[in-house]
């Protein structure tokens, strides 16, 4: 039998919900593009139901422990005594979320002797070692697809947010002013606009296509170029670098996974290639972006807003600046976790799961290292290496408001 941590994020601080502001959500079978829905053959939830954190536990402890698998599920994650470093030691499955990942540097995996498999529930495996993980022969998977809409939503919404002041303006009816002289002074039309997507997989890819209607100029750059006919459709000028797309964007959206030729690179040197006072959008991974390159293209001009849910280390520690940084919208790895989205990850782990311990073939769009090398997606999307490096920072994280421990056992 098989032991299983589950890292998951912390309850609601109001407490765990007895009641929906929804009733249910809409059914979904099928992807763009074609690829179905996650399959398991049950779930133990009801859609709609907050299942990524603790309290939720993914609707797995049903299913786990009537086959006699043993399942712990925490939010401690992080620092040494951390329940994940003690529960990992003999752990044979590690389930973990982008939003408030399990970092499973190389150290963690040496010390992990019985860890076979590392799943993401949602998109993005950048906090295992994936180096490490193909040197363990371990798995890898996630659950491609599941929440690439609703991230492709959340980065029209930050991208609107930004050109039209929202947030500050907002405020102001808050504050109970009625300051619309300062609320215009930064506020745009998006229309006529150049934007581009740096990487236009599934999320970029939607993301475009979700733009189309608000009369802009699209760009993309990618290292794999999208079909003539899907440039056609959506009137894209294609960029072969990541460079000459900046210099003539106004909007500039990152939807590429953190590797090592994508971490850092919007740094200094890239940013000042940009037009002045372009607005950029980062929902793929904060460590895509160097961290003080953004602060001072912010207070400089250079950058009229930075718009990002994603940081590094997550959850970020109390006094990282990009919490304080003039012109922001800031949220925290929210995009791709909406109820929607949870029904779908979750019955994706599900039937990860089930596969694996009937000794079936995982999806092959799941996969991200399988045998000692990339496969699957992760052959498409991911080079060989480590992103986790600083991750120990997150421990900085300390929550005063909650219980030390909401361990699940």
């Amino acid at each position: 039998m098989a032991k299983i941590v589950c890292v998951l994020y912390e309850d609601p601080v109001t407490g765990y919900p007895r009641t929906y502001a929804r009733g249910d959500i809409p059914q979904i079978e099928r992807y763009p593009g074609g690829q179905t829905t996650p399959t398991p053959k049950s779930i133990d939830f009801r859609p709609g139901q907050l299942l990524g954190s603790v309290s939720g536990e993914l609707g797995l402890r049903k299913f786990l422990e009537s086959q006699g698998h043993t399942l712990v599920v925490t939010a401690d994650k992080d620092g040494a005594n951390s329940v994940f470093e003690k529960e990992l030691v003999d752990a044979n499955i590690v389930i973990s979320q982008p939003f408030w990942p399990a970092y499973l540097t190389a150290e963690r995996i040496a010390k992990a002797r019985k860890l076979q498999l590392a799943i993401t529930a949602g998109i993005g495996s950048d906090h295992v070692d994936l180096q490490a993980a193909m040197e363990r022969g371990m798995t890898v998977a996630e659950v491609t697809y599941c929440n690439s809409i609703s991230v492709s939503e959340h980065v029209v919404m930050m991208i609107l947010a930004l050109v039209r002041n929202y947030l500050p303006s907002h405020q102001w009816v808050v504050d109970r002013g009625w300051n619309i002289a300062d609320c215009v002074a930064r506020s745009y039309d998006l229309e006529g606009m150049n934007v581009g997507t740096v990487a236009a997989g599934r999320i970029g890819t939607a993301v475009l296509r979700r733009l189309k209607p608000f009369d802009v100029k699209l760009h993309y750059t990618d290292r794999h170029r999208l079909p003539e006919a899907i440039e056609k459709e959506l009137d894209l000028t294609f960029h072969p670098t990541t460079e000459s797309l900046v210099r003539v964007c106004d909007v500039v959206t990152i939807n590429a996974p953190l590797h090592p030729e994508t971490e850092g690179l919007f740094n200094d040197a890239l940013i000042a290639k940009m037009k002045r006072g372009a607005y950029l959008v980062n929902t793929a991974r904060g460590k895509i972006c160097d961290r003080d390159a953004v602060v001072r293209a912010l207070k400089s001009g250079q950058l009229a807003g930075y718009a990002g849910d994603v940081w590094f280390p997550q959850p970020a520690p109390r006094d990282h600046p990009w919490r304080t940084m003039p012109f922001e919208a800031m949220t925290p790895h929210i995009s791709g976790s909406s109820l929607s989205a949870q029904a779908r990850y979750a019955a994706g782990v599900r039937e990860i799961l089930e596969c694996w311990f009937e000794g079936k073939p995982i999806r092959d769009e799941y996969l991200i290292v399988q045998g000692g090398k990339l496969a699957g997606a992760g052959a498409h999307s991911y080079s060989a290496g480590d992103a986790t490096r600083g991750s120990e920072e997150a421990a900085r994280f300390k929550t005063t408001t909650r219980a030390p421990d909401t361990t699940h056992r």
